[in-house]
This record gives structure tokens, sequence and C-alpha cells, in this order.
């Protein structure tokens, strides 16, 4: 069992690449006309897919980021602001 407190750190290129996938999955998204935020919230809270269109492959890609890395980033770039 693990007793102390984790520490997640991302390196600079996973931070971009994940910028670059969740841009990606935003514009499949609005090109859809689906409502870009809701959707990659209700994927984030689930790990269901369906949220996720297939259109320009964003379903796919999305699966690439590790939703604890992801959180880390929202929760890190929200605070900054």
């Amino acid at each position: 069992m693990f007793d102390g407190t984790r520490k997640f750190t991302l390196p600079e290129e996973g931070e971009l690449e994940m910028k670059r996938i969740l841009t990606t999955v935003y514009d499949a998204l609005k090109e859809k006309g689906y409502n870009p935020i809701n959707q990659i919230v209700g994927y984030i809270l689930t790990e269901d897919p369906t949220y996720i269109t297939n259109h320009l492959n964003a379903r796919s890609l999305i699966r690439k980021i590790d939703r604890d890395d992801l959180l880390q980033e929202l929760v890190r770039r929200y605070l900054d602001d």
C-alpha cells in the first residue's frame, strides 16, 4: 500500500502533444455539430469513448491521453491563470 502523496510530472513535449490532440478532438466535435466542451467533459468523467466522434480520428486520438495527466494539466492551467 502506498502511504505517501504521489507527484505527477509531465514533460513539456507531452503537454504539447496533449494540446494538439485536444484541439483536434475539439475541432472534430465542433464540425459534427456537438458541444465540444460538454462532450470532452463527459468523456473525462466516464472514460466512455462514445462521447467522442470518430470524425478526424478523434476517438482514437483522445484515448492516447491519460486521464490523470489531462486532469492535472487542466487544474494547473486553470489555477495558473
